[in-house]
């Protein structure tokens, strides 16, 4: 994908790598409630990829505090220190620190123009997220950071937490190579930063109160519809694309189902466990975002088949 170089003044950048990090508990969610593309829009959250807690031991679902059955949601660990929010000559040069680091502010610096365009069309507010780099470990306003969570958004600061590395791991061990497979990552977890502008975790929180059983499912719809707005984002920016890139994204969104991931860590792919969505479900949405470019396309909530 032939994306501009970022604008240094309009990416909102943190710099942990080298500062070590804090840990802490992950937390519950809350936002306010509104409507885009004429659709009742999803539920806000945090992004684990599950691959990392799995090879860490760690069942994903409750470090999201999604278990099925339970659905409970703590309060937010204190948020530790934040440091300063980079922008002009400080997040240039943060975003310069590798080829991955430039790669990913170029992504952020065209989501914020596309998604800043697509809320002035429907008189929404915007505001950018900040774009967090950390190396193993970081700290977030939901507590700790760790390399094997996968890149993930913390809606307590909006920010979208990354270590490079990940990169590394998508291509060597998920199979999943390509700038365009590691734009999907970045606009996937910017959809949920979308997903907290319009409020919608308020309304997960009390769904999933109102009936733990549908904690997963509530999961499952939120992620899809993160990667519908990932397809909405590369549809914005189709002249762009080069030949392989959606066949790049579509095998990311494949390699990082849950079943396609659950298998590869030698668990049986039980659908009541999945909290992102089946490698079919996954690549369905993406391509549907990547076809309409219509966010109001996204309603995964009021779908019912998936």
């Amino acid at each position: 994908m032939r994306l501009d170089d970022f604008d240094p003044n309009d990416v909102d950048v943190e710099d942990q790598r080298g500062k070590g990090g804090g840990f802490g508990g992950l937390g519950g969610f809350s936002g306010q409630g509104f409507q885009l593309g004429g659709g009742s829009l999803g539920i806000g959250g945090i992004a684990l990829l599950m691959v990392g807690a799995w090879a860490l031991g760690i069942n994903p679902l409750s470090v999201l505090g999604l278990v099925s059955g339970g659905g409970q949601q703590g309060a937010y660990a204190p948020a530790p220190q934040r440091g300063p929010v980079e922008s002009g000559k400080d997040a240039a040069s943060s975003c310069t620190v590798d080829a991955f680091s430039k790669e990913s502010c170029n992504a952020l610096s065209s989501l914020n123009k596309t998604w800043r365009t697509l809320f002035a069309a429907r008189n929404h507010s915007f505001e950018k997220p900040r774009l967090v780099f950390y190396s193993q470990r970081g700290s977030s306003g939901c507590g700790a950071a760790q390399s094997a969570m996968g890149p993930f958004y913390c809606p307590a600061d909006q920010g979208i937490y990354l270590d490079t590395d990940f990169y590394r791991e998508m291509d060597q061990k998920l199979g999943a190579g390509g700038q365009f497979a590691r734009d999907y990552v970045i606009a996937h977890e910017y959809g949920h930063h979308v997903q907290q502008l319009l409020g919608t975790s308020t309304k997960v929180s009390r769904l999933q109160h109102a009936d733990p059983d549908q904690a997963n499912p509530l999961s499952v719809k939120l992620e899809l519809q993160a990667d519908c707005y990932a397809g909405v984002w590369a549809s914005a920016n189709k002249v762009r694309m080069e030949a392989g890139d959606m066949e790049s994204g579509l095998n990311a969104a494949h390699q990082i189902g849950d079943d396609v991931l659950l298998k590869a860590a030698g668990k049986a792919p039980v659908e009541a466990a999945f909290t992102h969505g089946s490698s079919e479900q996954r690549m369905r949405w993406l391509r549907k975002g990547l076809e309409t470019g219509d966010p109001g396309q996204c309603d995964t909530f009021t779908t019912t088949a998936l």
